[in-house]
């Protein structure tokens, strides 16, 4: 039989859509012909696969073969068809059962020598292969990470010889099985009570923690905005599954991801000179940035007003909506982008603006210039808005002075799960409607409140960031009701201005 079929999986954003690929063989001179808008990866296969072939004893045909991979409209990408392509060849010259191909998706690029080498997005698309009842033949490199997904059996192949011989009968491939799956261990994380003072600054990164709230340092160099910035990671809550594996898979299209971080938040900290489309994503082919990659973990922006004006402006929708939606000529994808942004700034371009010393020399102008670099509807954006002074030196030489990360954890997770068996989400994912259904404040605590909008001028949208981070701190208080204490903390973590 001159055709024969072998299914494997694209990727399209974070979704992996089934093709198939159909090899035909006819009557002519010697050729392959690759159709169904391959890019230039997918069309070096023909090399790479009569190379693999033939270094692994098996006859390329010489007949005029062609290769469709369906369906035609979606276009294909990267290495990890070239060993369904070799499958399907030689199921069509008959020297494999056709008829074993059909219970089995596939997917790996191949070395000359017909050795397996690994492939990006592994996970997400046995993910997304996990309705059709097919197993999974991925190269062992790939295998461990994918069989995470629990929904298929993934089978792990060493060389295109070790498939051939399993689909033929003569020896079985190993089964991968996913490791246990237990809870993150927060002993990864660095420690919060290394950080010294910052009492201000350590309350509210568990607020941030607790209800997924984002937050700002500011304060000169050396004060430890980064230690707190990376300590943060260690104060969320476990994830739940879906959460990690969804994390997980964004991880992977990127080939970022280790089976051995599994359930760990990411912390991406990229550096202020990147661009807007290694912030969001982007690509001629739409590839997830920095913002995706920190899915369901930590994006901290170190120095943010050396960053450029428009790729912070590219924030504002993902941190309302929580996806990024990339827009191309030919093509569109989505990304899930639920990260908690932690940003640090200096006061002033030098970094010692207030300083006892009188080191500052910079001027108004200068000083309000560098801060208008974070726009006003960015910075509203912003839940928590704290300033990290110097510490002093005898506080820098003392003894460890803070709760060790373990026992705020403890309180941010107690807080989680009451945000949770309440609402169904954390407190800074609540929309307008659950807003006012979950966040209404005491008569006193109203009153407060009123007088802070005024006080402050503060924009409807800076009103809910308060609500929602006044319901936060009740929830780590273990009070039911929003009360004028839990609004008045609220209100202190928002009087940065850049006045």
């Amino acid at each position: 039989m001159p055709l024969a079929i072998a299914h494997s999986r694209a990727l399209d954003g974070l979704s992996a859509p089934e093709v198939a690929v159909e090899v035909h063989l006819a009557s002519g001179l010697p050729n392959v012909t690759l159709v169904g808008l391959p890019d230039t990866e997918v069309r070096e296969a023909r090399d790479r696969v009569r190379a693999a072939l033939q270094n692994s004893g098996f006859e390329f045909p010489r007949k005029r073969i062609t290769v469709n991979l369906a369906p035609a409209d979606l276009p294909k990408e990267s290495g990890r068809f070239d060993l369904p392509i070799a499958l399907a060849i030689l199921a069509a010259a008959q020297q494999i059962p056709a008829q074993s191909l059909a219970s089995y998706e596939f997917a790996g690029e191949l070395s000359l020598s017909g050795e397996l080498r690994p492939v990006r997005g592994a996970l997400a698309m046995v993910l997304a292969a996990g309705g059709r009842g097919r197993s999974f033949v991925l190269p062992a490199a790939s295998a461990r990470e994918a069989a995470l997904a629990g929904q298929v059996r993934v089978l792990a192949g060493n060389t295109l010889l070790e498939v051939c011989a399993h689909l033929t009968g003569q020896s079985s491939l190993s089964e991968c099985a996913a490791d246990p799956l237990s809870a993150d261990d927060a002993g990864n994380y660095p420690d919060l009570a290394d950080v010294r003072g910052q009492v201000l600054a350590k309350r509210a990164l568990e607020i941030a923690a607790a209800g997924a709230h984002s937050i700002l340092l500011a304060g000169p160099p050396g004060t430890g905005k980064s230690m707190l910035a990376s300590r943060l990671p260690g104060l969320l809550p476990p994830m739940t599954l879906a959460a990690a594996l969804e994390s997980a898979a964004v991880l992977s299209l990127a080939g970022q991801f280790r089976p051995e971080q599994f359930r760990q938040r990411p912390f991406r900290a990229p550096h202020h000179t990147a661009s807007s489309a290694a912030l969001v994503g982007g690509g001629s082919i739409p590839h997830p940035g920095e913002i995706s990659l920190a899915h369901q973990g930590v994006l901290f922006l170190d120095e943010i007003c050396e960053c450029d004006r428009r790729t912070l402006e590219a924030l504002r929708e993902p941190l309302d909506s929580g996806r990024i939606h990339i827009s191309r000529a030919a093509r569109q994808a989505e990304f899930p982008a639920y990260f908690q942004l932690v940003a640090a700034m200096n006061p002033c371009p030098c970094g010692y603006l207030g300083d006892a010393g009188g080191r500052c020399r910079c001027t108004v102008d200068q000083v309000l210039r560098y801060r208008n670099r974070i726009s006003g509807p960015l910075l509203d954006r912003i839940d928590l808005q704290i300033e990290v002074p110097a510490v002093p030196a005898e506080v820098l030489q003392s003894a460890p002075d803070g709760e060790p990360s373990a026992v705020v954890r403890a309180r941010v997770v107690r807080a989680h799960a009451r945000q949770i068996e309440r609402q169904s989400k954390e407190n800074g994912r609540l929309s307008v409607k659950e807003i006012d259904r979950y966040c209404q404040p005491e008569a006193a605590a109203g009153a407060l409140l009123k007088h802070a909008i005024s006080r402050f001028q503060l924009s409807a949208r800076a009103y809910h960031r308060l609500l929602k981070v006044a319901r936060t701190v009740a929830d780590l208080a273990d009070s039911p009701q929003i009360g004028a204490a839990h609004v008045a903390e609220a209100v202190q973590y928002r009087r940065f201005t850049r006045e």
